[in-house]
């Protein structure tokens, strides 16, 4: 009786198993994708004033230039886990009312500047003087006609880095010696390491002076 018993329920199982197959395993979770390539903003900033006593350097008589043209150049190396490229550009600017310009660089893929201690490392940046809008104040400095001395300024909320450019500068066509009277002064055939170790003041100027 028990033998019949158990060939009698070992049918219904299997029939049951045909009519009713076993789901199978769920498949694995996909792996969950890298994280993009990191980016950030970066902002370039930059200045142009005029160079009243010719000193080469910010003083007490220098006031910055609105409405100055500026040619900006720039490189950027961009690097990611498939390739490395180097992206140019070019722009002009002209300053505001506070003699500044600005470059927006937008996100760009591979490169991320919050990381980097040296901008130098994957921006290189030139700004040259193009053209003034003071008629007394209009011949360019010979030794801040070009700039590519830049430095890190700010870095905010690890997506946007500001760096300055050094300041470019104008002069009038001659010293005005009653203005600046006998201020030392360097001149441009001297020694650049007088210059190099000449310090930028950057405070906010006087006023341009009224024709």
């Amino acid at each position: 009786m028990f033998p019949c018993f158990n060939i009698v329920y070992l049918f219904f199982f299997l029939a049951n198993s045909f009519i009713y197959p076993v789901a199978p395993a769920p498949a694995p979770a996909p792996a969950p994708a890298p994280p993009p390539p990191p980016t950030s903003h970066i902002i370039i900033l930059g200045s142009v004033y005029c160079d009243v006593c010719y000193h080469n350097t910010f003083s007490k008589h220098s006031y910055f230039l609105s409405g100055v043209d500026v040619h900006v150049q720039c490189r950027l190396k961009a690097s990611s886990a498939r390739t490395t490229e180097q992206i140019s550009f070019s722009v002009n600017r002209t300053t505001d009312r506070y003699g500044m310009y600005k470059v927006d660089i937008p996100s760009v893929d591979g490169v991320d500047c919050t990381h980097v201690a040296a901008i130098q490392s994957f921006c290189q940046c030139q700004a040259s003087l193009m053209a003034s809008s003071v008629s007394g104040c209009n011949f360019p400095s010979r030794r801040s006609n070009n700039s590519t001395e830049i430095t890190v300024k700010s870095k905010q909320n690890n997506i946007m880095c500001t760096y300055t450019l050094g300041a470019l500068s104008y002069k009038p066509s001659s010293r005005n010696v009653s203005l600046c009277g006998n201020e030392k002064r360097l001149d441009e055939d001297e020694d650049d390491d007088e210059w190099e170790n000449s310090p930028y003041v950057f405070t906010w100027p006087p006023n341009p002076p009224s024709n």
